[in-house]
């Protein structure tokens, strides 16, 4: 098997190479940057400024305005490259500005204050890593609650998912009734229905049910997917009748059958569910507006949204809370990716 080195430098001439390969290489190199380039700006972004947020032309790397401390002054004063009269240029500290005129002062020699006009001085930025974005998160909003709202119900939504999907497609595929393939084609065309249209219907019953306000007005409306059931149908199609027939010679039940056999055959297949169930849960947002306006039941997504105030948006600690939402997800991707390719190969194949 060529290792990963000899696949990254094959080309089709031998040994140099050809116009196909630069292209290839082009590309490849094109769509890492557009797939991956947006990512890569939110987390740098996540730790910049406020100040550094709102700067034009914007700066890929989080750069900040240098500040020193200064005696007799609480908060550290900017530091700017200033033109003074005699042409020489310095670095002060500012001290207060009135208007167009600004007060600056060396730091090595406080008592000793100069104004100058704002038109000859430009800020002096480095390199600046704002880490409080996301450890003033906790402090400041009630992450944590967020957290485990969007946590719970991505689990107990997937859990039941995977459960709920897995009997229908085994019923589907390993049972011979009237009307099976009639059932099935009716699941399908669920898939051809707007969610948008069914809102208004799920949120009654969801009213007169009592879930409103609740993690399980999120949970419950959407367990069974009609992707899911496709995809474990097709994939248990797969599995020999021989040994469900054997099972019941031996007198298993049908739920034994089911738990201990069918199930366990079907692990990449539910792998695959599972990924993304938890990709459509955590990220889920019309469904949760709508069941949800208390505060403390919001998830994540939902407390993203209450950072967009009507004046202000506090961007760098709602791009930091973005990251945040964003790993959890991406670590379950990264994880079980590999559980996908063969996952739906194997439905596709009866």
């Amino acid at each position: 098997m060529p290792s990963l080195r000899t696949l990254l430098t094959a080309t089709r001439g031998r040994g140099r190479f050809d116009w196909t390969d630069w292209f290839t290489y082009a590309y490849l190199a094109l769509g890492v940057v557009l797939m991956f380039g947006p990512v890569v700006w939110l987390v740098l972004s996540s730790f910049k400024t406020a100040a550094a947020l709102n700067e034009f032309p914007p700066r890929l790397l989080p750069y900040g305005q240098k500040s020193v401390s200064i005696a007799d002054r609480a908060d550290p004063a900017p530091v700017f490259r200033v033109r003074l009269p005699d042409g020489t240029v310095r670095e002060m500290a500012e001290l207060r500005r009135i208007g167009i005129q600004a007060t600056m002062v060396d730091p090595a020699r406080p008592d000793d204050p100069v104004r100058v006009n704002i038109r000859d001085r430009e800020p002096v930025r480095e390199l600046h890593v704002a880490t409080e974005n996301y450890t003033r998160i906790f402090g400041q909003f009630d992450f944590a609650r967020f957290l485990w709202n969007s946590v719970f119900i991505t689990v107990i939504a997937t859990i039941i998912t995977l459960l709920f999907n897995a009997m229908a497609a085994f019923a589907l595929s390993k049972y011979r009734f009237r009307g099976r393939k009639a059932a099935f084609l009716v699941i399908l065309a669920t898939l051809m229905i707007p969610p948008t249209i069914i809102l208004v219907p799920n949120f009654l019953v969801a009213s007169t049910l009592g879930l409103l306000n609740s993690p399980w007005g999120v949970i419950w409306p959407a367990v069974a997917t009609p992707t899911g059931v496709f995809l474990l149908r097709q994939y248990m199609l797969t599995i020999p009748d021989e040994l469900i027939d054997a099972a019941r010679m031996d007198h298993a039940s049908e739920w034994r059958i089911f738990w201990r056999i069918v199930l366990p055959l079907s692990a990449p297949a539910l792998a695959v569910l599972a990924i993304f169930s938890v990709m459509w849960r955590w990220n889920d947002f019309l469904w949760p507006l709508v069941v949800l306006s208390k505060t403390e039941t919001f998830t994540l997504q939902l407390a993203l949204n209450a950072f967009q105030g009507e004046l202000t948006t506090q961007w760098h600690y709602l791009l930091a809370m973005t990251v945040m939402t964003l790993l959890p997800v991406t670590v379950v991707f990264a994880l079980l990716q590999r559980y996908i390719t063969a996952g739906i190969a194997s439905a596709g194949v009866k």
